[in-house]
């Protein structure tokens, strides 16, 4: 038996649990939207007893939030899991467990072919999870799911999907399934002034991985004996830069002594006492943290299966967004980044086509924040009050993530898409005329079947012209269930990897271009990391981890991690910007940084 409390002082709370507490890891592998999902399952793991630590040699059960977007990704995640089960021979590791969008897409074939893993949990199993892996250690084996469409859980009408029960949708949190008391606290509607008292319950394709930090460009991704070294140096928190900022992310939970365990938890403190509730447990300690908009996509792109394993289209009620916006900015974040499968079109299923315009700028207002960034924008999708909202609504940065993934109109219409060269620079340009500044971003494909030197052609063209900041470039893989796979007009490897090679070095050149075009630009940094003498962030235009990053120079002795300042950009190496200290815009306002050590 052990006293659980969370917390001090007038908002702390406590309960006796009646097991003792097993330490568990959690890796993350993939996007911002897999992140989010993670520090949910880390809320549930801890609100049932688990004790999170950052080494996974230490855990008793390592969980590996897998990718299943690409093939490169999958390897990523099957060897990140393999590596992982290492630890159950040299380490005190008792049981490995996949979870994520690998598993759910794959299920008991990923279990049968990968039984070094003790269970394939899909999204149907993350409620109970503290009770899965507790059943798990326990010796009782898993019976992982039937892969299925996760489309047709739903309403065919979007309308329809507002009151539908019984589907989980990750990173949405949960009224339906509450731990003891409040320690998946965190969220209620009267955080904000806005907020209601009771809430209602890109694609891209080829290599999957994401640009160079230093060229804005995706990499050809390398053998997979290669992915197998990255993965152990991830769980083992080694490797460069990169790999440790994807790599296992974790709390230790204090143990004062075996009978009571203390989870220091300043976050969890401040949470209300009763009403809905939303599970997240923050694992990065950064100044910017994802915040979920929405989850699944009804667009039919047909390179693409991340709809089939992560369904229809469902958006998250806006005060159960702003109410997590405000708990997150209570706890050290500055910048909320706001994500999901296609987010213009946010509100569709709520009545409200245009909910995001109204919704940013509300986020924007929360105390605390500095910045609102929104993602994984739909081209054919864009309308003029977004663009306007995004371009001109102070705190909300004017960055346009747009996933063109072409430019030849042809090649569009066969990928079950819309839009082509000519309206895409017309977009953009509706967007420079109202923020000449700021951050267009996109991904690419290239080796579509079918696609022919004269739509390369036409690729290349639209982007000498488009002058974008960052270029996410992929060679075209079948994926497993979609469209595409069954097409003809395949082209063979080395083609693709050649027009591949041709368009990254044309993106890498374009993008360096457009940094330097920047020089003598005053731009806004939030500061995300100061070592000595070095102190480094993003700039308005530049995307968590994907868009590169501003070095600081000539900064005062006092400037904080989370601060947001003005710059002067003197250099470049890459798309990435050297810009000289000016001013302090604004500070972290005397909120308690506690998640900025982690």
């Amino acid at each position: 038996m052990a006293l659980i409390s969370v917390g001090s002082g007038e908002g702390s709370y406590s309960w006796v649990m009646t097991t003792t507490p097993t330490t568990v890891a959690l890796v993350t592998l993939g996007c911002a939207r897999n992140d989010v999902d993670s520090e949910e399952l880390a809320g549930r793991l801890e609100a049932g007893g688990f004790r999170l630590v950052e080494d996974a040699a230490e855990a008793d059960t390592v969980v590996v939030n897998t990718c299943g977007f690409v093939e490169a990704a999958k390897k990523d995640s099957v060897d990140t899991l393999l590596a992982a089960s290492d630890y159950k021979e040299s380490g005190r590791t008792q049981a490995v467990v996949a979870v994520g969008c690998l598993a759910e897409r794959y299920g008991e074939q990923l279990a049968e072919a990968l039984p070094e893993t003790d269970a394939v949990l899909g999204f149907d199993d993350y409620a109970d999870i503290s009770e899965k892996l507790r059943s798990i250690l326990a010796g009782t084996k898993h019976q992982s799911h039937v892969p299925r469409d996760r489309r047709k859980l739903l309403p065919l009408a979007p309308a329809d999907r507002a009151t539908a029960q019984g589907v989980a949708l990750p990173g949405h949190g949960d009224t339906a399934h509450q731990p003891p008391n409040a320690a998946t606290q965190g969220l209620n509607g009267d955080t904000g002034a806005n907020a209601a008292q009771d809430l209602d319950g890109d694609t891209g394709a080829g290599s999957g991985r994401r640009p160079n930090s230093d060229t804005g460009v995706s990499e050809t991704p390398g053998v997979l004996g290669d992915t197998r070294a990255t993965a152990q140096q991830i769980l083992n928190g080694a490797g460069d830069d990169a790999q440790r900022e994807q790599g296992l992310k974790g709390r230790t939970v204090k143990a004062s002594d075996p009978a009571e365990l203390t989870i220091d938890a300043p976050d969890l403190a401040s949470a209300p006492a009763s009403g809905p509730r939303i599970v997240r447990r923050r694992l990065d300690g950064g100044p910017m943290a994802p915040l979920k908009l929405a989850s699944g996509c009804d667009r039919r792109c047909a390179f693409c299966a991340i709809p089939a394993f992560r369904g229809a289209f469902v958006s998250r009620r806006p005060t159960e967004v702003l109410g997590e916006a405000h708990w997150l900015a209570e706890n050290g974040v500055r910048e909320v980044f706001l994500v999901s499968e296609n987010s213009t079109s946010y509100g569709k299923d709520l009545g409200d086509l245009r909910l995001l315009e109204t919704l940013v700028a509300e986020i924007a207002e929360v105390p605390g924040l500095t910045r609102v960034r929104v993602s994984y924008l739909q081209p054919a999708e864009m309308r003029p009050t977004l663009i306007t909202a995004m371009a001109s609504t102070p705190g909300v940065v004017p960055y346009f993530d747009l996933s063109f993934q072409h430019a030849s109109g042809p090649l569009l219409r066969r990928m079950r898409r819309f839009g082509d060269s000519e309206r895409f620079l017309e977009l953009i340009a509706q967007v420079r005329a109202q923020a000449p500044t700021a951050g267009i971003r996109s991904n690419v494909i290239v080796g579509f079947p079918g696609e022919t030197e004269e739509d390369v052609d036409i690729l290349c063209d639209f982007l000498s012209r488009a002058g974008l900041d960052a270029i996410g470039v992929f060679g075209y893989s079948d994926e497993d269930g979609t469209e595409a796979e069954t097409y003809d007009g395949k082209l063979d490897e080395d083609t693709i990897a050649a027009r591949l090679d041709r368009v990254t070095r044309l993106a890498e050149d374009l993008t360096s271009a457009r940094a330097e075009a920047r020089i003598g630009e005053t731009v806004e940094i939030l500061v995300e990391s100061i070592d000595g003498d070095t102190a480094e962030g993003r700039a308005a235009h530049q995307g968590p981890e994907v868009d590169g990053s501003t070095t600081l120079t000539d900064f005062p002795a006092d400037l904080a991690i989370g601060d947001l300042v003005t710059a002067e950009v003197v250099g470049t190496e890459g798309v990435d910007l050297i810009a000289a200290f000016g001013a302090q815009v604004r500070t972290r306002e005397g909120v308690p940084a506690a998640n900025l050590t982690a």
